[in-house]
This record gives C-alpha cells, structure tokens and sequence, in this order.
C-alpha cells in the first residue's frame, strides 16, 4: 500500500527482502546473470544492506542467486544440463504427489482437477500459450496440494523455482501446449479414476517429454 511502512532492520527487513527478492527473480524482473549490487537493492527495498546480504545468502540456498568470488552476487544461471537433472528430481517427487493424490483426493478436489483440464483445453484452442502456462503450474500444484505429502512439497517448490526461465521459454515455443496438453489430461484422468500406478506413469511420461524438449 502506498506509504505503507516497511521494516529497515532486523528479522522483518530481511523477510521483507527476501520475499521481494524471491519474487522478481521468479517473476523475470531480474534475469539470469544479472548482478545483484546490494546498495542499490537496499534501496529499492528501504531495507539496510546487512538486511539484504542476508536474504541473498537465503537465496544462494535456494539455487536462485549465485555469489562469486571477489564479484558480489548475481541471479544464477541454470544451464539445460542443470535442468533436466533437476527435472529428473521432479519426475520421481511429483510421481509420488501424484499416485497420493489418486489415493487421497476428495471427491470436489477431483472435480477441480477436472475444471483445471477443461479451461486448460480451452487456453489451447484459442491459442493463449500463457495462460495455459499459468494453468499448467496450477494444476502441478494443486495435485501436490491434494497429496498431503509436505515433504515432497517443499522439496518441489525449491526445484521448481530453479526452472522458471526454462519454464517459461517451453510455454511460448509453437506447438508446445499442444504437445503437453494430452500428458496433462492423462494424469488428471489417472487420478479421477483412483489409480495411483497409472497417476505416477502419467507423471513420468509428461516429464520424459519435458526433459526431450529441454534437450531440443
């Protein structure tokens, strides 16, 4: 909110800076490679620059920011290699979100899933590669919602943070929605029928198809 205050010191400065951090760096404001000087992010924050060193060392943790040597920090580069072995990583966690969920999910979250496919269907026919990008994060993650299974959730959440650029290049490259929609349908359908083997084959078979077109 506009003059809303915000904490320069302490705990909540570095929470702040952190969550604001995060989040350009999610959203594409910074792209990779781009130098992160803190004076000028303490600034643009209005948090000190202990506050933002601390929340850039946070970030290196996650596998967003890279510190190097005698340089100071910058958002850190993922090469293709670095993300189909991170997509790896995901095919086994969301396999396992996946079969729980087929096990777990209730009726009304099944017919979620089921919504979530139809207006993903739509996006596609009407050509809106980013709002079919944005229902396809949706629907990863309510399947991981609807497993229960924190861990693997938490897990995901760091790897999927390290693949948004990747991400995002896939969403726009033609015929890519086209090509993913049916393996996405597929592990909804796997779900809505109560199979957790067939719900994490679907899985794996959807992310075989994301590590090729990385590849391509």
């Amino acid at each position: 909110m506009p003059g809303e205050a915000r904490p320069s010191t302490g705990e909540q400065a570095r929470q702040h800076a952190l969550a604001q951090l995060r989040q350009a760096i999610l959203h594409g404001e910074m792209a990779p490679a781009q130098r992160l000087v803190e004076n000028e992010l303490a600034e643009q924050f209005g948090v000190t620059r202990a506050g933002i060193r601390a929340a850039l060392i946070d970030l290196e943790a996650q596998g967003l920011v890279e510190r190097i040597r005698n340089r100071g920090s910058r958002v850190r580069v993922v090469t293709v290699e670095e993300a189909v072995a991170i997509t790896e990583c995901r095919m086994v966690l969301e396999g396992l979100c996946a079969a729980k969920a087929a096990a777990l999910a209730s009726d009304e979250q099944l017919a979620e899933l089921t919504e979530l496919g139809t207006a993903m269907t739509k996006a596609v026919a009407d050509g809106e590669p980013v709002t079919y990008s944005e229902l396809n994060q949706e629907l990863h993650a309510k399947v991981r919602e609807f497993s229960g299974q924190r861990t693997a959730v938490d897990l995901l959440e760091r790897l999927n943070a390290q693949l948004v650029r990747h991400r995002f290049k896939l969403a726009l490259r033609p015929g890519r929605p086209q090509h993913s929609l049916n393996e996405h349908l597929a592990m909804i359908e796997a779900i809505r029928a109560r199979d957790p083997q067939a719900a994490e084959a679907a899985v794996r078979a959807h992310l075989t198809s994301v590590i090729e077109a990385l590849r391509d």
